[in-house]
């Protein structure tokens, strides 16, 4: 299984993709906030995932309740919930049809990990795109 392949990492953040940001939140505290912010202002095509706030926006990006209402299907699905519920987003990327699933800083999931590796979709654990995209000299 390979996570976090650097070449991998490179081709997800290095072209603009439709990214659903599964826990956004419109607290600006939240670090879900700041991500989404950033995501929109690199281009990217993003799409906000909270149930509370469905029918809203975030930072101009439309809110949906359930990655399933997502329409059509997000090529990266960047996970923001605890270590413990990221297996059930990763559950739901997979039916999805996402390509790829990204868990964010101190999220780590080995067994969600793995069946998404074995599903076909790239996997990031444990990394924030915010971090990744400046790193990897990606900036827009």
């Amino acid at each position: 299984m390979a996570i976090n392949d650097e070449g991998e990492i490179r081709e997800l953040l290095g072209q603009k993709r439709r990214i659903a940001v599964v826990g956004a939140s419109p607290n600006p505290a939240r670090a879900s906030n700041g991500v989404l912010a950033f995501l929109v202002a690199q281009g990217h095509n993003v799409i906000a995932v909270n149930p509370g706030h469905a029918g809203t926006t975030i930072h101009g990006a439309p809110v949906v309740a359930t990655l399933a209402d997502v329409e059509p299907p997000a090529e990266l699905v960047d996970i923001f919930r605890n270590s413990e519920d990221a297996e059930t987003a990763v559950d739901e990327a997979i039916v999805h049809g996402a390509k790829a699933v990204w868990m964010q800083l101190g999220v780590i999931n080995d067994a969600a990990a793995k069946r998404a590796d074995a599903a076909g979709l790239v996997v990031v654990m444990d990394r924030c795109p915010k971090i990744e995209i400046p790193r990897l000299g990606l900036l827009k």
